[in-house]
C-alpha cells in the first residue's frame, strides 16, 4: 500500500512556498504519521528532489510552488539530506534547515521577557555551530530575533543569494523571537532579516544583536566568530581587585579616524600606543566604536550596537588593539550612546512595523534637537538589549570602563522640549522614571559582574546623586563629567588677562561644589569643534601666550580635585578646531615650540602618577585645602593638595595674569624646604623661565598659616611645590 504524507492545507502550503507563515517547521522538515514520516522540503526552481537516508533514497514528488514531499516508512525520523536537481550540471545535496530543534531555550526567552538576560549575545544574533550527525557534521549559523508584531521574519543573504524564500524563521510564541537554524551558512557572510508588517509590506532590516558588520556605507550584519586569544590576564586580575577611583586617573580621549586617517585597529595598536605611553596617560576613551553609518555623527547616532565599526577592521582586530594597550599598561574607555539612535530605515526604527524599540508616544520617542529617536526604557526586552550591550563591550572586549553620553536627556521627559511638547511622569514630574531605573540598573549590574571597571556620566545639569549608590536612591555611576567647571573654566580663560580679575569668581566657584560628586574635569571633544576653535586659539594674546595659556591651564587642571580628560591634539596646543574629516595637525609637533607643550603633557602625567597627593583623595574635602582664593587682583589661584595618608603634600600656585608676580608669598602647612617639582614657565616647555628650584619657608604667619615662603610666580603658568621633609608644627 502506498504511504500518504500527513495532510497539510492549500493555504499554508501557499503560505510557506512565498516564505510568510509564521509557523514553517509545522509543514516542513519531518513530521510523524501512523506509520511513516512525511518529509517536505522548499527547493525553488528545482526539477527534481530526493530525501536520502543512511539506507536509501526516496524520490520526492513537487507538492506546489517549490514545496516537495517524501514518504520514508517506520516511525522514527531519519537523518537526512535533500539532493535537489535543477540541470545536469547543477546538483546540491544539502541539509535541512527545518529540521533541527529551535536554537533558542525557554530559560533564555523567559529571561529576556523579564528582561534579565544578561548574556543575551550569546543567544539572540547569528551564531556559527555545528551538529554531528550519522551522515556527517552539519555547519551552519542559528539566527534569532525578537519582532513580535511581524507577520513573518525570513533570513536573506549572501547563502539564498538573498532571497528568503526558502529561510522563512519560525516565531517562538509569545515570546515575540524568531529562530532559524541554516545549514551551509557560513563566517563573513552578509546577511539581513526580512520583515513582514501587518500590512503584508516586507522590510530588509540589519540584524540589532549583529556582532559584526559591512563597511559603511554599506548596511548588511555579517556572520561572526571569536577567535581572538587574549593575553592580559595579569590587567583583568588587577583590575578586579583594584579600586580605580582611589588611584591616578588620566585620559586621553580619542576619536580613530581622524587621530591619524586611514589607520586600520592593527596599525592604530602600533601608532597610537607609542603616543599614549609617551604621554604618559593611564586610559584612552574611544570615542563610540559601534557601527554607525554616518561618519560627521562621530558615532553617536548608532545602528548596530553589538558590532565594532568595520571603518577600521574585523572585531577581532578590535580586540587585539584593546589586548596590546592593556598590555602596554593602558586602560580602555569606550562612549556609549544608549540615549538615542537614528531613524534610517534599515535599522531600529519601526523594526517590526511598530515602534518596537522607540517609545511609541512621540512626545517621548523623539529627541527634537537630534532628529533621532528615545528608547523605551519601560519595555523590558529593551532594557534588557541596552543593558545586555554595556555588559557585552566589558565581557567580549575588556572594556575597563563606559562612559555614557547625554545623561541628561535621558532624566527629564522636558529635555529640550517647550510646554505642551512633553508628557509628564506617573506623578506629574518631569523626571524620566523608566529611564532613571533602567541607569540604576546598568550601572548595579556591570559593577555586579565586573569589579573595577569604571562608569562615568556626561551629565551637564545638577542632578543630585548622580555618584551615588544606586541603593541609597543614587544613579550609581562612578564618576560625572564636571561640565560646570569645564564652562567656567574657559569662560575665564577668554577673558583677557587684565579683565579676569572681574572674573575671579568663575574660576573658583568649582570648589564650592567639587566634593558633592565624583567628578571627572573634561576638556573633551565638544569644546573645540563646531566653531568653537581650539583650547590654543580660546586664549587670548600672541602665540607664546596662547601656548602658556595651555599649559597653565593643564597644570590647573591635573592639580584640581578630580580626574582628568583631555582630547586628541590639545597635548600639542593644536591651533585649528578638530575636524573629524581629516587628521590632527600633526606637523605642529615639529614646531619646538608646540613639541614643548606636548612634553609638558609627559611630565604633567610623570608628576601626577608619582604625586598621590593628586589622586588618592579626590572626592572629599580632606585632600584639599586653599591657601588664598581671594586673589583676584594677581590672577592667582593657591592651594594645597594632600593624601589621604596625609604622606604625601603639593603646594599649587597657578597665575593667569600675563605678568609674573616676583616675591609672591604664600603660606605653607610645613616648615623647611620645598622642591619646585614642576613649572610650566620652564623653558623646556617653552617658558621664559620664571622658576624657582627650591624654597625655604620664613618664620612668617600668611594666609592663616605661621610659615610661609616668597616665590617668583610666573605669567601664565603653575608652580607646584613639595615639602622635602614634612614636619609637624
Amino acid at each position: 500500500m502506498e504511504l500518504e504524507p500527513v495532510e497539510v492545507s492549500q493555504d499554508n502550503l501557499a503560505a510557506v512556498a512565498y516564505g510568510d507563515y509564521h509557523a514553517p517547521h509545522d509543514v516542513l522538515g519531518p513530521h510523524l504519521g501512523e506509520d511513516s514520516v512525511t518529509i517536505r522540503v522548499i527547493r525553488h526552481l528545482a526539477t527534481g528532489v530526493t530525501i536520502v537516508t543512511e539506507d536509501r533514497e526516496y524520490e520526492a514528488v513537487h507538492e506546489y510552488n517549490g514545496v516537495w514531499v517524501a514518504v520514508v516508512p517506520g516511525t522514527e525520523i531519519p537523518d537526512y539530506r535533500v539532493r535537489a536537481e535543477y540541470s545536469e550540471d547543477l546538483v546540491t545535496t544539502t541539509d535541512d534547515p527545518y529540521r533541527f530543534l529551535p536554537t533558542v531555550g525557554e530559560l533564555d526567552l523567559y529571561l529576556f521577557g523579564e528582561g534579565r538576560h544578561e548574556e543575551l549575545w550569546r543567544v539572540f544574533g547569528s551564531h556559527l555551530k555545528e551538529y554531528e550527525s550519522v551522515l556527517g557534521t552539519t555547519r551552519g549559523t542559528s539566527f534569532s530575533v525578537w519582532a513580535p508584531n511581524a507577520r513573518a521574519v525570513r533570513v536573506v543573504g549572501d547563502f539564498n543569494h538573498w532571497n528568503g524564500k526558502a529561510h522563512a524563521m519560525r516565531s517562538l510564541g509569545a515570546s515575540g523571537v524568531w529562530e532559524l537554524f541554516i545549514p551551509d551558512a557560513t563566517e563573513g557572510q552578509a546577511y539581513k532579516y526580512e520583515i513582514q508588517y501587518r500590512d503584508g509590506s516586507w522590510h530588509q532590516k540589519a540584524d540589532p544583536m549583529a556582532r559584526r558588520t559591512e563597511k559603511p556605507p554599506l548596511t548588511a550584519s555579517v556572520i561572526t566568530k571569536a577567535r581572538f586569544k587574549w593575553d592580559d590576564d595579569k590587567w583583568i586580575t588587577k583590575r578586579e581587585t583594584t579600586n580605580p577611583l582611589e588611584g591616578p586617573i588620566s585620559i586621553y580621549e580619542v576619536h580613530l579616524g581622524s587621530w591619524r586617517q586611514d589607520l586600520n585597529f592593527k596599525e592604530l595598536a602600533e601608532h597610537l600606543i607609542g603616543h599614549v605611553k609617551y604621554l604618559g596617560f593611564t586610559h584612552v576613551e574611544l570615542m563610540p566604536i559601534a557601527e554607525h553609518p554616518y561618519g560627521p555623527s562621530w558615532g553617536y547616532q548608532v545602528t548596530s550596537y553589538y558590532a565594532p565599526t568595520a571603518r577600521f577592521g574585523e572585531p577581532d582586530e578590535f580586540r587585539y588593539l584593546i589586548n596590546e594597550l592593556h598590555n602596554a599598561g593602558i586602560g580602555v574607555i569606550m562612549d556609549w550612546v544608549p540615549a538615542h539612535f537614528p531613524k534610517d530605515a534599515w535599522a531600529l526604527a519601526n523594526f517590526d512595523g511598530t515602534h518596537l524599540y522607540e517609545d511609541p508616544d512621540p512626545r517621548r520617542g523623539e529627541h527634537p534637537d537630534w532628529g533621532t529617536l528615545i528608547f523605551n526604557y519601560g519595555r523590558h526586552e529593551v532594557r534588557n538589549f541596552l543593558v545586555a550591550n554595556a555588559l557585552y563591550w566589558i565581557d567580549e572586549y575588556h572594556i575597563d570602563g563606559i562612559r555614557v553620553d547625554a545623561v541628561a536627556s535621558l532624566l527629564y521627559l522636558d529635555y529640550s522640549r517647550e510646554d505642551g511638547q512633553w508628557s509628564p511622569n506617573i506623578y506629574g514630574g518631569r523626571e524620566n522614571l523608566e529611564a532613571i531605573s533602567f541607569m540604576q540598573e546598568t550601572n548595579a549590574t556591570a559593577y555586579r559582574n565586573h569589579p573595577g571597571i569604571l562608569m562615568i556620566a556626561e551629565e551637564s545639569t545638577s542632578w543630585p546623586g548622580v555618584t551615588n549608590m544606586t541603593e541609597n536612591g543614587g544613579l550609581g555611576f562612578g564618576l560625572k563629567w564636571n561640565m560646570g567647571w569645564m564652562n567656567d573654566t574657559l569662560r575665564y580663560l577668554a577673558e583677557e588677562p587684565i579683565n579676569r580679575r572681574y572674573h575671579h569668581g568663575e574660576i573658583t566657584f568649582s570648589l564650592v561644589y567639587a566634593f558633592s560628586e565624583q567628578f571627572m574635569l573634561p576638556l573633551s571633544h565638544d569644546e573645540v569643534v563646531h566653531g568653537k576653535g581650539s583650547l590654543y586659539s580660546k586664549m587670548p594674546g600672541d602665540d607664546w601666550q596662547k601656548r602658556a595659556g595651555v599649559r597653565a591651564l593643564f597644570a590647573y587642571q591635573w592639580a584640581h580635585p578630580g580626574k582628568q580628560l583631555i582630547f586628541m591634539g590639545q597635548e600639542f596646543a593644536q591651533t585649528g578646531e578638530w575636524d573629524e574629516s581629516k587628521g590632527l595637525d600633526w606637523w605642529l609637533t615639529e614646531n619646538k615650540n608646540h613639541d614643548q607643550v606636548m612634553s609638558l603633557v609627559a611630565e604633567l602625567n610623570k608628576v601626577y602618577l608619582d604625586t598621590p597627593a593628586l589622586w588618592s583623595d579626590d572626592f572629599t574635602n580632606h585632600g584639599f585645602e586653599w591657601i588664598e582664593v581671594s586673589d583676584g587682583d594677581h590672577n592667582v589661584l593657591s592651594f594645597i593638595r594632600k593624601s589621604k595618608d596625609e604622606k604625601d603634600w603639593l603646594a599649587v600656585v597657578v597665575n593667569f595674569a600675563g605678568t609674573p608676580h616676583e616675591n609672591y608669598r604664600v603660606g605653607l602647612p610645613f616648615s623647611g624646604t620645598w622642591e619646585e617639582v614642576l613649572n610650566t614657565d620652564d623653558p623646556a616647555w617653552g617658558g621664559s623661565g620664571v622658576t624657582n628650584g627650591t624654597v625655604e619657608t620664613d618664620p612668617i604667619g600668611w594666609n592663616g598659616r605661621a610659615q610661609s615662603a616668597a616665590l617668583r610666580v610666573p605669567p601664565l603658568g603653575a608652580v607646584w611645590l613639595k615639602p622635602t621633609k614634612i614636619t609637624t608644627i
